[in-house]
């Protein structure tokens, strides 16, 4: 991987960054959003920009430990995500689908509905 170096703006001061083409949308992503953090609190009352950067980095490390939170409480919803578990249950109630409907219509005749014995 090749190094390149890009110029960035934080809390309206240019900075250089070195990364790779593969990463530099990522990291221009999270530049933004640092930026974006450390702007609202300077405009809250934190006049520091050292401050403002700890209270941006405490509000985003929060935001991602909550996400990985929420995350670890919920593997079933990340488990039924898979394309292919999903067609697999999709397959699996369609099956059961036909075999109720089997089961109904040789349970019953037309207009004369009869008791379901085991």
């Amino acid at each position: 991987m090749s190094q390149q170096r890009i110029e960035v703006t934080l809390a309206g001061q240019k900075i250089t960054l070195a990364t790779s083409a593969e990463h530099e949308p990522l990291l221009r992503a999270a530049c933004t959003l640092v930026d974006e953090q450390i702007q609202l609190a300077i405009n809250g009352g934190n006049r520091s920009i050292e401050r403002a950067s700890m209270m941006a980095a405490l509000k985003i490390a929060g935001d991602l430990i909550k996400l990985q939170t929420a995350s670890e409480q919920t593997p079933a919803q990340s488990h039924s995500s898979n394309p292919e578990e999903i067609a697999r249950l999709q397959n699996e109630i369609h099956t059961l689908e036909d075999q109720v409907d089997a089961l109904m219509q040789s349970l019953s005749l037309p207009g004369s509905p009869r008791p379901i014995v085991p």
